[in-house]
């Protein structure tokens, strides 16, 4: 059965990097719900109609007509062994209408939470660096660039540190994921679907870990 893979972790605690290698060595395709509203731009249906309209309102798009569209890409050929969907679902709703997406595809929903403790990710996202030019990320503690503060892929390049890379904002984000997100990890976790890995780890031991619990 293949696996609709769902992400989370606080910000900075790697799901980027892990959805990356995920995409990489298992074919899994990313499916974001920004690049599908994004997308919208160029298509006509009756669906991208109806969703526009309401964008071009400045309203929010309901759950039913997100999880229309998530099924609609969801149903394209590169999906057939399994996806990772990125930015849904945000709610316990919207996981209840992935559900039954699911069965309708005949797909396993695998939830992964990477955990990692607030004073770890603090430490992680006030050294993370970025090549202004290529948008690769560094951290100066465990993923350092070969030569001091330069881009190993532009290596006439400084690297920068983002702006809300700081202190205050990182605990800022901490606290509305916090807020925002528990609510679905406690959904998954009494579904019985929420596998919990070790985010203070190396990402290759994290995606290891990953790695198992998709082929499980």
């Amino acid at each position: 059965m293949s696996k609709i893979i769902v992400l989370m972790g606080a910000p900075g605690a790697g799901k980027g990097t892990q959805a990356r290698l995920l995409q990489e060595r298992l074919n899994l395709p990313q499916i974001s719900t920004g690049d599908i509203f994004r997308a919208l731009e160029t298509v006509e249906t009756p669906l991208a109609r109806e969703v526009k309209e309401i964008m071009d309102r400045g309203q929010l798009v309901p759950d039913e007509l997100t999880i229309r569209l998530v099924k609609e890409r969801t149903s394209k050929d590169d999906c057939r062994n399994g996806y990772i969907l990125d930015g849904f679902p945000r709610t316990p709703a919207q996981a209840a209408s992935l559900e039954q997406l699911a069965a309708e595809q005949q797909n396993q929903i695998v939830a992964i939470l990477i955990d990692v403790p607030n004073s770890f990710l603090e430490e992680r996202m006030t050294a993370r660096r970025k090549c202004p030019v290529c948008d690769e990320i560094y951290n100066l503690e465990t993923r350092p660039p070969k030569n001091d503060n330069f881009c190993d892929f532009h290596p006439t390049v400084q690297l920068v540190k983002r702006a809300d890379d700081n202190v205050e904002t990182v605990r800022t984000r901490i606290a509305t994921f916090e807020e925002q997100t528990r609510p679905l990890i406690d959904y998954y976790k009494a579904a019985g679907l929420l596998r919990t890995v070790d985010g203070t780890r190396t990402p290759e031991a994290i995606f290891d870990d990953i790695e198992e619990t998709v082929r499980d």
